[in-house]
C-alpha cells in the first residue's frame, strides 16, 4: 500500500481502542499469546488500531511490506494475481496475522488483502516487529511457525493454480496453432473439387490434339513429369515466385494463350521456365499448344491443393502427437525417457510463443541415452525454463538447446542471449514466490517447481548468467 493510500485509510479508518482493549486483543493473537505481560504491554503501546469496511483493500500486492496486521474482529481474504484473475489463497479471522512474510523479508507484498466483512485490526510497524524478534526468542519461534504454515498452504494452492494456468495458456496457444492448418485444409478441400472439374475438362479437350500414338506417349510423359515436379516442388520466396510467374505470363501472352495470368503461377511453382514451354510448343505447335499448357496448369493446381491438404493434416497430426507425448497420456508415470524427444515436443507446445524474431538452435548428442524419469514432470521443467527464456528475449533473440552425456548424467543446456540476470536475482530465482515480473504477471513458482522436479530425479540445476547470456544446465542421472 502506498503512503498516500495508507494516509487516507488512517483518516477514515482509525477505531477507538484503549490500552486495555489492545492488550486483550493481542492476547488472543497466537503470535503474541506466549509473550510476557510486559512484552505485550510494550507491543500494545506501539500498535495502531485500524478499521475497514466490507470490500475495502487493506494491502495491495506489490506494495511495501513495512507493517503487519493482527486481526481483532471480522474476516479478510488474501488473494494473489495470476494473469487476469485474482486467486484466493486464504481467509483469515480474529487471532490471525497478515503481512508477516513481507515484513521479515523487507520485500513487496506477495498478495493483496481485502475485507470480506467489516473488520478491526492492529497495525504493527516493521521496526517494532524487528525489535521484538531481536529481544524475545519466544516471538521468533512463534512467527517462524506462522510463516512456515502460511508458505506451505500458499505454495500448495498456487502450484495447482500454476499448473492449471499453464495448461490454460498452452491450450489457448495450441487452439490457435491448430486452427491455422485446419482452416488451410478446409479452404484447400473446398477449392479441390472445382480444380478437379477443371482438370477433367482440360483432359477432355486433349482429345482434339492427341490423334496418334506418339502424341499420346508425349502426354503420358508430361503427366509423369507433372507429378514428379509437383512432388519435388521447391519453396520459393514470394518475390522470386512473382518474378518467375511474370516471365511465364509474358511468354504465354506472346504465344496467344488466353488466361496466362492464371496459368503462369501454377507453372512457376513447378519450376517450369521458357525451355519447358518451348519443348511443349515443338511437340504441340499452333492451336494445340494452349490446350496442352492449360491441361498442365490445371493439373498443377490439383497437385498443389492436394499438397496443401496433406501439409495441413500432417501439421495437425504433429501437434496432437506432441501434446500426447508431452503429457505422457496413457503411459506409466516412471519410464525410460528420450530427453531429446521431450525437448522437441515442448518446443511444439511453445511454438505459438516462439513466433516472430526468436530463433531456436538445437545441438543434440545423437548418442544420448534414455533415462528413467517422470516424463510429464520433466517436460514441465523444459516448459518453465524455456518460457522464462522467451520472456527474457522480449520477442527478439536466440535460444540454444544442447545435450551431452557427462559423468553418468544427461546434461541439458538451455541458453538465451537475453539481457542476463543480476547476481542478487540469480541467487534467488529458485525461491518460492520470487519473481521479477510485475504483480499479476507471474506467481514466482515456475523455476521453484523446476528445481524441485529435478531434485526429485536425483539431479541438479546450475545457472550461469552474464549480460547477453543466461544458461540453465540441468543434470539428470541416467539411472
Amino acid at each position: 500500500m502506498s503512503g498516500s493510500a495508507r494516509g487516507r485509510q488512517d483518516d477514515r479508518g482509525r477505531t477507538a481502542m484503549d490500552g486495555a482493549a489492545v492488550r486483550q486483543a493481542l492476547g488472543r493473537v497466537s503470535l503474541f499469546a506466549s509473550l510476557s505481560d510486559e512484552d505485550r504491554d510494550w507491543i500494545a503501546s506501539l500498535a495502531e488500531p485500524v478499521a475497514i469496511g466490507p470490500g475495502e483493500l487493506l494491502a495491495a500486492e506489490g506494495s511495501p511490506g513495512d507493517e503487519l496486521y493482527a486481526v481483532v474482529e471480522g474476516e479478510l481474504e488474501v488473494v494473489k494475481r495470476s494473469g487476469i484473475a485474482d486467486v484466493p489463497i486464504a481467509r483469515v479471522g480474529p487471532g490471525e496475522i497478515l503481512g508477516e512474510m513481507a515484513v521479515l523479508e523487507d520485500a513487496p507484498r506477495m498478495a493483496s488483502v481485502r475485507a470480506v466483512t467489516a473488520a478491526r485490526l492492529l497495525r504493527i510497524r516493521r521496526e517494532t516487529m524487528l525489535e521484538l524478534l531481536r529481544t524475545r526468542p519466544s516471538a521468533t519461534i512463534s512467527i517462524i511457525r506462522t510463516v512456515m504454515s502460511r508458505l506451505r498452504s500458499t505454495e500448495a494452492m498456487l502450484r495447482e493454480r500454476e499448473r492449471l494456468a499453464a495448461l490454460g495458456t498452452l491450450s489457448a496457444g495450441l487452439a490457435h496453432e491448430l486452427n491455422n492448418p485446419a482452416a488451410a485444409v478446409q479452404r484447400s478441400a473446398g477449392l479441390l473439387q472445382a480444380a478437379l472439374d477443371g482438370w477433367a475438362a482440360a483432359t477432355r479437350a486433349l482429345g482434339s490434339v492427341v490423334d496418334d500414338r506418339e502424341h499420346a506417349e508425349l502426354i503420358a510423359d508430361l503427366g509423369g513429369e507433372l507429378a514428379r515436379d509437383a512432388g519435388e516442388r521447391a519453396l520459393l520466396d514470394p518475390l522470386e515466385a512473382s518474378d518467375r510467374a511474370s516471365v511465364l505470363e509474358e511468354l504465354l501472352a506472346a504465344r496467344g494463350v488466353q488466361g496466362g495470368g492464371d496459368l503462369a503461377p501454377a507453372l512457376a511453382s513447378l519450376g517450369w521456365d521458357a525451355a519447358h514451354l518451348q519443348r511443349i510448343e515443338d511437340a504441340f505447335p499452333g492451336p494445340a499448344f494452349p490446350i496442352v499448357v492449360g491441361w498442365i496448369g490445371a493439373g498443377s493446381l490439383v497437385h498443389s491443393l492436394v499438397d496443401e491438404v496433406a501439409t495441413g493434416a500432417g501439421r495437425i497430426s504433429e501437434i496432437v502427437r506432441a501434446v500426447k507425448e508431452y503429457a505422457y497420456m496413457g503411459q506409466a508415470p516412471v519410464q525410460r525417457i528420450d530427453v531429446k524427444a521431450g525437448l522437441d515436443n515442448t518446443l511444439v507446445i511453445l511454438r505459438p510463443k516462439l513466433k516472430g524474431g526468436i530463433r531456436v538452435r538445437r545441438d543434440y548428442d545423437p548418442a544420448l541415452p534414455t533415462i528413467e524419469a517422470y516424463g510429464s514432470e520433466l517436460n514441465q521443467v523444459w516448459t518453465n525454463i524455456l518460457d522464462n527464456a522467451i520472456d527474457a528475449l522480449g520477442g527478439q533473440g536466440e535460444i540454444r538447446i544442447r545435450t551431452r552425456l557427462e559423468d553418468g548424467h544427461v546434461v541439458v543446456e538451455l541458453c538465451d542471449d537475453g539481457p542476463g540476470m543480476p547476481a542478487d536475482v540469480r541467487q534467488r530465482i529458485f525461491e518460492p514466490f520470487f519473481t521479477t515480473k510485475p504483480p499479476g504477471s507471474g506467481t514466482g513458482l515456475g523455476l521453484h517447481i523446476a528445481h524441485n522436479v529435478v531434485a526429485r530425479h536425483g539431479g541438479r540445476i546450475e545457472v550461469r548468467s552474464r549480460p547477453g547470456q543466461t544458461c540453465f544446465d540441468v543434470w539428470l542421472p541416467v539411472t
